[in-house]
């Protein structure tokens, strides 16, 4: 592992530690009954994988647990996604006007296509208060984008109002499911078994995706796909 990626690990780790000390310092999005009709907009950046990710995490990931508690919200194959970088958090009414939809158009048209792909490396099962993801670290062109979309949507008056554990490394995360009720022993066991055997190969992200949506990505609003160098 690269010094870059233990960077990443240890504010995983840091994450997690604040996760079952219950003293969160980042946002998080609040459990609901229905998420496929939640009403709540974000607008953010992510990748929308390819099919033999989506088909490995499904077959591998989801519905071990899906026969495990049937009655989480898992994401279906079309909704699954890997956050790229948040504009405005996910509320109703929305944090963003059709103005700032525009702004953040120009900015990542103009700044994708100069930062390069990169690589992520899927390790480990992570559970949230309300969620479980797939994590993985990346090579160093993700926090160089993630930095300068940043800096340059402040520019513009569209500032981020997401909290984070850490502003200058960041990781993958892939929400799998999200919960309306505490997870069960077994559930959690059984977590933890496949958290363990995760095995994916390195995984190339090519593109960026602007979108407003809802927490479960059920439903969407694509603004704009820009492919990485």
């Amino acid at each position: 592992m690269k010094s870059h990626q233990k960077r990443q690990v240890d504010v995983i780790n840091q994450l997690e530690n604040q996760i079952k000390s219950n003293s969160l310092g980042f946002s998080t999005v609040s459990p609901i009954d229905n998420y496929s009709e939640d009403s709540r907009i974000c607008l953010t950046s992510v990748h929308i994988p390819y099919n033999d990710l989506i088909t490995n995490v499904q077959n591998a990931l989801i519905e071990p647990l899906r026969k495990l508690s049937s009655d989480y919200f898992y994401y279906p194959p079309d909704s699954l996604h890997m956050t790229i970088k948040n504009i405005r958090v996910i509320n109703d009414p929305p944090h963003f006007t059709q103005e700032d939809i525009k702004k953040s158009k120009k900015v990542f048209a103009f700044a994708i296509p100069q930062h390069k792909k990169f690589q992520v490396y899927f390790y480990r099962l992570l559970l949230f208060p309300n969620n479980i993801a797939l994590i993985g670290t990346t090579d160093p062109e993700l926090d160089n984008m993630v930095l300068d979309l940043d800096q340059k949507l402040k520019e513009v008056g569209v500032t981020d109002d997401k909290k984070y554990i850490n502003s200058q490394y960041f990781f993958s995360n892939m929400t799998l499911a999200r919960f309306n009720n505490p997870p069960t022993e077994s559930f959690l066991q059984k977590v933890k078994e496949l958290s363990n055997s995760i095995n994916f190969e390195p995984y190339i992200v090519d593109s960026v995706t602007l979108l407003t949506s809802t927490a479960a990505l059920t439903k969407r609003n694509i603004i704009g796909t820009w492919n990485l160098a």
